[in-house]
């Protein structure tokens, strides 16, 4: 298995958050150029490990990105590294326009604006819109189009279709798709058919620890989904 440059190798991350100890030994292995899915119950410690790789929730243990170590570095130098993340409640500056969030985005000498419109066409014709009277869905399009502006050597995604209309989460999960054919990922996501259409592989958390790693073929066994995610398949 390669460690190659936007590999992410995670090996006994524990995170301790006002007294409770969070996550407790997460151990998995994101490979190159591949999507995959982190998934769970809701309160089991996806999104806190989603901040720790990007050093928002300090932890101890081992988070390799591309071979080099970066469980104790500072989120900046993380992002400069070649990591773009979409937090879970989309982050973006209300008071700022759309244009004004994704500059404020963009670090490449050519941010790839292009990409972006093409995959939300609907972000060019709000370009001097003020971003917090977008609707939801508007809002985790300029969210996403942040970090895909830049040429990262891997995307960390939390719930990108959640609270969406079905229109909506088709839209997202149609860019992601497209964005998934030539990136390596890391999502968290509840919408398992998103899951099923883009995941290479997947990893199942529990209470802080992960208990699972395979391949999406398991999430057409029912048992299997209901057992691990507590769903029925197809579910969010």
């Amino acid at each position: 298995m390669g460690r190659t440059m936007s590999s992410l190798e995670v090996k006994d991350l524990h995170v301790t958050i006002n007294g409770s100890h969070i996550l407790q030994g997460v151990n998995f292995f994101v490979p190159e150029n591949k999507v995959t899915a982190l998934l769970g119950r809701n309160g089991v410690g996806k999104s806190t490990t989603l901040k720790a790789i990007m050093g928002l929730n300090p932890g101890t243990g081992s988070i390799k990105f591309g071979g080099t170590e970066i469980v104790a570095m500072p989120t900046h130098k993380i992002v400069q590294m070649g990591m773009g993340y979409v937090p879970e409640d989309r982050e973006i500056f209300a008071s700022l326009t759309v244009k004004e969030n994704l500059s404020l985005a963009a670090r490449d000498a050519e941010p790839n604006y292009e990409l972006v419109y093409s995959l939300f066409p609907e972000l060019l014709t709000r370009t001097s819109q003020r971003a917090g009277t977008l609707s939801g869905g508007q809002q985790q399009m300029v969210a996403i189009a942040r970090a895909l502006l830049n040429q990262n050597k891997i995307l960390v995604i939390d719930e990108p279709t959640k609270g969406l209309a079905p229109k909506l989460v088709t839209e997202v999960a149609n860019a992601l798709a497209h964005v998934a054919d030539h990136s390596t990922m890391l999502i968290v996501e509840q919408n398992l058919a998103l899951v099923k259409a883009i995941a290479q592989n997947i990893i199942v958390m529990d209470q802080g620890k992960v208990v699972f790693e395979g391949g999406p073929e398991n999430l057409q066994d029912e048992s299997f989904v209901k057992s691990m995610l507590g769903v029925s398949g197809g579910h969010k």
